[in-house]
């Protein structure tokens, strides 16, 4: 049976790791329409283990089949509230990773942040979805299709939930990379718009962004070097190795964007102090092109009566020519010195 498309309350899968076959379990919360599958999780085979997700669920929800798998208190609140940092945690025989998901909006250039919790015991999984992102959907394919990772058994699913989250962290840095291209040239175009309020909401996102990215590649490092209960088993460790670089390099571009959002920033400020100086000498150019017919025509509008110039037949002429010689002459100046 195939993959399910689209995650309900409850989704529950029983995984056969001899065969890599998978059998869909149909189950509806709340607790009342979800017994046949709980029922089968109390008669797994010797060689089957089950992947149970749910999404936003209720506490008496949680709850009732955390009781069923045997989860830590502690564990089941961290589910619970969701927000939780990206980390890995060991409750006895149950591995608890926490990390977000992302994806990028370009229209609104905003990375939008969910959370899940992947709990892998020894003949199951549970994941925890918080938010309208869900790369369990994308994880469920790929194990459908791979029947080969299905017979490593339970941490093949966090290999496979991890992977596919990878994968959308990697690709909204590849979208905020290209609204960072379109953004740096536009910066350095001939046109005079501040794109100063668009860098920093780009530059907000990629912070958050790297809150999600940067805590879980530790996270990542230690499943293949950590403590021995938290270490993944041989098999699987050449794929989560893959996985952790793949995390890392994602880690870099993040770091990258955030150093280059800093330089654009910096760049358009100063293109900003640019033109308000350059208005600003424009400004000054025109008052003192202006100041010397001002002064003319003060001295001149004084009405003294002993000034030679006012009985004299060009005296007015000369005062017109004085002023339009003096204005040209400056506007030259200025026009020469690229103030004009």
């Amino acid at each position: 049976m195939g993959p399910v498309k689209h995650a309900r309350t409850m989704e529950c899968v029983i995984y056969d790791q001899i065969s890599g076959q998978s059998e869909h379990v149909e189950c509806e919360l709340p607790e009342e329409a979800c017994r046949s599958a709980l029922k089968r999780l109390r008669n797994l085979g010797d060689r089957e283990f089950a992947w149970v997700r749910l999404a936003d669920p209720s506490e008496s929800e949680l709850v009732h089949l955390a009781e069923e798998l045997d989860l830590h208190p502690l564990a089941v609140e961290d589910a619970l509230h969701g927000r939780q940092r990206p980390k890995g945690e060991r409750f006895g025989d149950v591995l608890a990773v926490a990390l977000k998901t992302l994806r990028y909006v370009e229209d609104g250039t905003a990375v939008e942040t969910g959370d899940i919790m992947v709990f892998t015991g020894p003949r199951s999984v549970l994941t925890v979805r918080h938010g309208p992102i869900d790369p369990c959907a994308e994880a469920a394919r790929r194990l459908h299709v791979d029947p080969e990772m299905v017979r490593l058994g339970p941490w093949a699913v966090l290999h496979a939930v991890l992977d596919a989250a990878v994968d959308t962290y990697s690709d909204a840095a590849r979208r905020v990379r290209a609204t960072l291209n379109r953004l740096e040239d536009e910066v350095f175009s001939t046109s005079r718009v501040d794109h100063t309020g668009s860098i920093y909401a780009l530059k907000r996102e990629v912070r958050e962004f790297r809150d999600a990215v940067l805590p879980l590649v530790p996270v990542a490092q230690g499943l293949l070097g950590g403590p021995a209960g938290e270490r993944a088993d041989p098999e699987i460790a050449p794929y989560l190795r893959d996985v952790a670089d793949h995390l890392h390099r994602t880690d870099l571009e993040v770091r990258t964007l955030d150093e280059l959002l800093d330089s654009v920033l910096g760049a358009q400020q100063a293109r900003v102090g640019t033109w308000q100086n350059d208005d600003m000498r424009r400004i000054s150019a025109w008052a003192a092109i202006f100041a010397v017919p001002t002064m003319v025509a003060g001295v001149y509008g004084m009405n003294f009566a002993h000034m030679p110039e006012l009985g004299w037949t060009y005296g007015y002429p000369l005062a017109i020519a004085l002023m339009v010689l003096a204005a040209g002459a400056l506007h030259r100046a200025f026009r020469r010195n690229g103030w004009l």
